[in-house]
Order: structure tokens, then C-alpha cells, then sequence
């Protein structure tokens, strides 16, 4: 077993953002599972829009993967949402997932491995109609997960990132049932994701592709 090889054997500590969400639980309910020591803190214990909160949650705290679930729509088209909702958008959806990342850097880098996964979302590529700041944030976070994937590869830290599909949770429990119906006619399989299935997936690109890094997965069957 080569030294790459051993490293990732131990692997064995997650913590995960938005640890109250629908993917979140899902997340929880599978690395546990399969004996990992798991760590998904809510917004009480890590708020992921406060810089302090991340210094506080993160520092000393060893990481072996981070997965950045923390999410919040409050949508409209740019002429009419807000300077505070755009301001809360990217704060948690993308500054939270790169201020966490950071925060978590120092320690992968002294290990000498770690694996940072990023929650993007279909609108990042396809952005729906008054889904402006949104599809904004979680655009940026797949310029992030290159960049960084690129900087840090040397390091022996991978990052990727997971465009789930739509998920029924609560986060999307007020999409009318008639968008629902429209959103699941755009998939050629029509079928939605769950979150377990959706978990599942993050443990085997962690546990089985352990030399893949900066790339974007796009889980559902949408091609436009």
C-alpha cells in the first residue's frame, strides 16, 4: 500500500455545513454509518454567514472531509431583490463555503491530505428566471472548487463539487406543485434525486476515486 493509498484508508472525520438541512441529515445518516466520526453542526454552533463563528468552530479542529451544505434561497430578479438579500445569499451560499474551506485549509495541509466537497446546484450552470443572487453564489462556488482543487492538489487535498438536482426538502418545500411538475419534466429520466441517494454518492467519489479533484457532478438528468 503506497503512502497516498494509507492516508486515505484513515480517513475518517466529516464535518458537515448546514447540519439541519434535508442533504445535510442525509449526509449524517450515511458516514455514520459506515463509521465515520461525524460532526454537522447548525447555524446555532456554526454560523456560517459570521466569520467569528467559523474561526471559533474550526480552530485546532482536525478535518479529514468538509462538505459545505449551508444553503438559503430568497429569490427574485435583480431589479427587485434587496441589497440585505443579495448580501445574505452569497453569505451563505458562497463567502460561508469559502470562508469554511479556509478555515479548515491549515490542518489538511499539516496532515498532509483532505477532501473538501462544495453543495452547487443545477441553477449555478442553468439559472431559472428570478434566480439571480442564488445562481450567482453557487456559480461561484464551481470557480472555486477549480481554483482551489489546482492550488492545493500539491498539498494532496482534493476538492469537488456536487450539483444535487432538485431535492424534495425543506429548503425547496415552497415551490409551488406546479413548478414542481415543470421541473420534473425537464429530466429525461423523470425522476428527482433524494438526498440519500445524493449522499451516497459523495461517500464513493470520497472512498473510491480517491485521485479525483476539481471536478463538477451534475447528478440529475437534465442536459439543458
Amino acid at each position: 500500500m503506497g503512502e497516498a493509498d494509507s492516508a486515505f484508508s484513515v480517513v475518517k472525520r466529516i464535518v458537515i455545513t448546514g447540519g439541519h438541512g434535508g442533504l445535510a441529515r442525509a449526509l449524517v445518516m450515511e458516514f455514520t454509518a459506515n463509521d465515520w466520526q461525524v460532526d454537522a453542526p447548525g447555524r446555532d454552533e456554526l454560523d456560517v454567514s459570521n466569520y467569528s463563528s467559523i474561526e471559533d468552530y474550526f480552530n485546532d479542529r482536525s478535518v479529514d472531509l468538509l462538505i459545505c451544505a449551508a444553503g438559503l434561497t430568497l429569490d427574485a430578479p435583480l431589479v427587485r431583490i434587496t441589497e440585505d438579500a443579495w448580501d445574505e445569499v452569497l453569505a451563505v451560499n458562497y463567502q460561508g463555503a469559502a470562508a469554511c474551506s479556509s478555515a479548515a485549509l491549515p490542518e489538511m495541509i499539516r496532515q498532509g491530505y483532505g477532501h473538501i466537497v462544495f453543495i452547487s446546484s443545477y441553477s449555478a450552470i442553468h439559472p431559472p428566471t428570478g434566480q439571480v443572487a442564488y445562481a450567482t453564489a453557487k456559480a461561484a462556488l464551481i470557480g472555486l472548487t477549480q481554483s482551489m482543487a489546482q492550488q492545493y492538489g500539491r498539498n494532496n487535498i482534493r476538492v469537488n463539487a456536487i450539483l444535487p438536482g432538485f431535492l424534495e426538502t425543506p429548503m425547496t418545500e415552497k415551490v409551488s406543485p406546479k413548478r414542481k411538475v415543470e421541473i420534473l419534466a425537464e429530466h429525461h429520466l423523470e425522476h428527482f434525486n433524494t438526498p440519500e441517494i445524493v449522499a451516497k454518492f459523495i461517500h464513493q467519489i470520497h472512498e473510491n476515486l480517491p485521485f479525483t479533484s476539481g471536478q463538477i457532478f451534475q447528478l440529475d438528468s437534465r442536459s439543458r
